[in-house]
């Protein structure tokens, strides 16, 4: 049922004119209500299924697009007892602290993420290069450019790591 009224809400933005001149503030509402109607359906199959931490991870991304933060890392914090979804959770968990400016948090989360990530793919990539923005946060360069350079020697095409790394040689 909920898959169904997901794809009214996407037929309905999808029946916009994109020539309105307010097609924008349409398209915002009609996906500010639709985030309204995931988060409470999601709020009431964690209610359901207290125990179910694939739940607690989707609504932890539901609370961290609405902007929730707090609710976010509380659910985030206890769907990393699911190992299917432990990494990814960790990898919000470090974005949440991150928003919040818990930098020094987030760096932590994140390697330790890093370090239970054995193979280099593109969810690892994702930790690692997530990790080189907190750094650039920080103001601590030299360790940021050193997490893009990892992902640089292997995938040059990898989001903006190749203007990140070329941008930091041509500043020397």
């Amino acid at each position: 049922m909920a898959d169904v009224r997901l794809k009214q809400f996407d037929a309905r933005i999808a029946q916009l004119n994109p020539f309105d001149a307010d097609h924008a503030e349409k398209v915002a509402a009609i996906t500010a209500e639709k985030l309204a109607f995931q988060l409470a359906e999601s709020q009431q199959r964690a209610e359901k299924y207290p125990t179910d931490l694939a739940i607690k991870y989707e609504l932890g991304q539901l609370y961290f697009k609405a902007g929730k933060i707090g609710e976010a890392i509380a659910e985030f914090q206890k769907s990393q007892g699911n190992p299917n979804k432990r990494l990814a959770s960790m990898s919000m968990l470090a974005q949440c602290f991150a928003k919040r400016g818990m930098n020094d948090s987030a760096v932590r989360t994140l390697q330790n993420a890093i370090k239970e990530k054995p193979a280099f793919d593109e969810e690892k990539k994702d930790l690692i290069y997530n990790l080189g923005c907190v750094f650039e946060k920080m103001g601590k360069k030299a360790e940021a450019i050193e997490q893009f350079l990892i992902i640089y020697e292997s995938d040059v095409a990898y989001r903006d790591v190749g203007k990140k790394v070329d941008d930091h040689y041509a500043s020397q």
